[in-house]
């Protein structure tokens, strides 16, 4: 009885799993994962763990943009059943979820496998061996720009993104006014709206006032409203809006119980938009939204999921011809890929900026810019930090400036550091140039040097600069800001001076910096760092030979100079052996000479002192330390002639 009474317990208990699992799968299907991630984890922690509910719960996360929880779903379902039974795909979205945590090395072995498997997905092709070190590239500010941040003040708790600017007025999407008893299954959220606020900058500052509804009550209905592009003349405006009945009251569902995005079009009549109608090129089984209009305003650009397409969603375009549109143009393969392509803005250049997941990223959603108008074979540039980061980052728009090297705009991220759940950005880049300059001088009397050579060196130890001092000493380089500079003086007869300069983010900023040599001939000897040998040893040590170069240049810079050469030992040792020791060095040192081309009649003498001329107490007998018997151990270079 008692084994019967488990078995229908054990039977009940696996109904309700797969119950469970069915409505966990329906709320997926409907864009509702916070519910499903519930209730998937509820089957789970049941002892379902199938490769449905494990790649199921790292999708209800990636499609939320939780990058972390997402890698740890996936990386569990890869490492119990292994990559050739999980999906590519899968596979895929577990690389992208680790860029997103900055985790490369991770991102690009998983890579190796997925070429493996998918050995004709473009996606894979992108990141070959030559892009390794595209990330941490990416990761960085361009030197010479200074880019500033701004998350604006009329970001709200929810989520709030998509930017547009015309006649003085920001208009975006925002679920901050909505009936918060009435929330999108996808994020729990409530429904979006489209909002408008007035802009006002002077040339210290932006301020913006209180955002409202869109001018016009036929815009916005119960459902989703965003994503926006309005003509220059403001009497038209395209807007992405839930495919809902005429009268916008209710949602309107494809066969499977799906509601897509669709395009439409409104009229401004002087005070209000109005006269709403729908785009011939939308249909109920796919989506089409995120207008976006050409420089020229003859083509309309957007993003659909329709059948044909390269991937998840693709960019499109049709002509605009007066009321009508041509047939919808796919971008090609140059803009969209396996992945998503999302978020067109073409700026007043042509410039055409999107955003992509399927291209070489931080992680989920960068964005990107192309010359695709101008030119169809361009390839695509990541714009990378600070408008990308490893969240989603999208909905980039471009103002209108004649500064070339300044621009201003926005941009929309879900990174941690925001208000909410997507926030808007604003950002003001300009080109950073700072200097770096100074005066060449003399270390011992601080006399101004002309005719000194400075060089500039960059990070990688490239000399990217090279001046020569006049009259007054002066040098001057222009550099990039946030870059590590060393400016390197050298002079006949001087030893080089050199600094290390760190570039900040501040423009136009001027970084002094002296140069201080010090003379190699004081009286009547040529003066270096001391010539130090190893104990008991006589052989020319490296750092021996980097002094000893200090000769040879002014021996070179006077090709008549005679020298004559001393060399010293501490006193440890036989008297005697000290004195052919440190004879030993000093030919030695000869030697040395004689081997960088130093003509023979041009040393007059080598010899060694032994321990007969000690330069502090360590005579024989008395204990020191290694540090002062080395003191001890000496060349000295006589100047003979001139």
């Amino acid at each position: 009885m008692k084994s019967k009474f488990l078995i229908l317990l054990f039977a009940l208990s696996s109904t309700y799993m797969v119950a469970q699992e069915k409505l966990a799968d329906k709320f997926f299907s409907n864009f509702g994962y916070v519910k499903a991630t519930e209730l998937y984890e509820e089957v789970l922690k049941k002892g379902d763990t199938s490769l449905h509910v494990l790649t199921r719960l790292g999708d209800c996360y990636y499609n939320n943009s939780n990058s972390e929880k997402a890698a740890y779903w996936y990386d569990l379902a890869l490492d119990m059943y292994g990559h050739d039974e999980v999906h590519p795909e899968y596979l895929y979205k577990h690389i992208q979820s680790l860029r997103s945590q900055s985790k490369f090395d991770d991102a690009h072995e998983w890579m190796k496998k997925f070429t493996d498997i998918q050995n004709d997905d473009s996606r894979g092709k992108r990141y070959n061996p030559e892009h390794i070190g595209k990330f941490d590239e990416l990761s960085k500010t361009e030197n010479n720009k200074v880019v500033k941040l701004v998350n604006l003040p009329i970001n709200s708790q929810y989520s709030d993104f998509g930017s547009f600017i015309h006649d003085g007025q920001l208009y975006f999407a925002s679920s901050k006014g909505a009936d918060t008893k009435k929330v999108y299954n996808w994020n729990e959220e409530p429904f979006l709206d489209i909002y408008q606020v007035e802009v006002n900058t002077d040339t210290d500052s932006t301020t913006y006032g209180s955002s409202s509804f869109i001018n016009g009550d036929k815009v916005n209905s119960d459902f989703h409203e965003a994503s926006i592009a309005i003509t220059k003349d403001g009497k038209t405006m395209y807007f992405t809006r839930d495919n809902v009945s005429k009268s916008a009251k209710k949602l309107k569902y494809d066969k499977k119980g799906t509601t897509h995005l669709k395009l439409y079009k409104a009229t401004f009549d002087g005070e209000k938009w109005a006269d709403v109608i729908e785009l011939p090129f939308n249909d109920d089984i796919f989506s089409t939204g995120h207008p976006a209009l050409s420089a020229d305003e003859k083509q309309l650009y957007f993003v659909s999921d329709r059948e044909g397409g390269i991937g998840g969603t693709d960019i499109y375009v049709v002509d605009i011809e007066g009321d009508s549109y041509s047939e919808p143009r796919n971008l090609g393969n140059k803009i969209n890929t396996e992945g998503r392509e999302m978020f067109p803005f073409v700026a007043q250049d042509s410039t055409f900026y999107f955003s992509s997941d399927g291209h070489i990223n931080l992680g989920f959603l960068d964005i990107f810019k192309s010359n695709i108008i101008k030119d169809e074979t361009a390839e695509p540039e990541n714009l990378g930090a600070p408008y990308n980061s490893g969240f989603d980052d999208f909905a980039f728009f471009l103002n209108e400036s004649d500064n070339e090297n300044e621009s201003t705009g926005y941009f929309s991220s879900n990174r941690p550091d925001g208000q909410g759940s997507d926030d808007i950005y604003s950002f003001d880049a300009s080109v950073c140039i700072q200097t770096i300059s100074g005066t060449t001088r003399n270390l011992t009397t601080n006399d101004v040097l002309s005719g000194s050579t400075v060089k500039l060196v960059d990070e990688i130890g490239k000399i990217v600069a090279e001046v020569e001092t006049g009259v007054d000493g002066r040098y001057k380089f222009e550099v990039d800001c946030n870059t590590n500079y060393t400016v390197i003086a050298t002079k006949d007869d001087f030893k080089e001076d050199q600094k290390k300069v760190d570039t900040d983010n501040e423009n136009e900023k001027e970084n002094e910096v002296d140069l201080l040599l010090e003379p190699l001939i004081k009286d009547s000897q040529i003066v270096i760092n001391p010539i130090f040998f190893d104990f008991d040893k006589w052989n020319i040590r490296t750092d021996a030979q980097y002094e000893l170069e200090n000769i040879v240049d002014v021996m070179r810079a006077h090709p008549s100079m005679v020298i004559k050469i001393e060399s010293h030992t501490d006193s440890r040792g036989r008297d005697k052996y000290n004195m052919k020791l440190s004879d030993r060095r000093a030919k030695s040192t000869m030697e040395y000479l004689l081997s960088r081309g130093i003509s023979p009649d041009r040393i007059e003498s080598a010899i060694g002192y032994g321990e007969s001329q000690l330069l502090n107490k360590c005579s024989n007998g008395v204990k020191c330390t290694e540090e002062e018997h080395q003191l001890n151990r000496r060349s000295y270079f006589y100047i003979i002639k001139e």
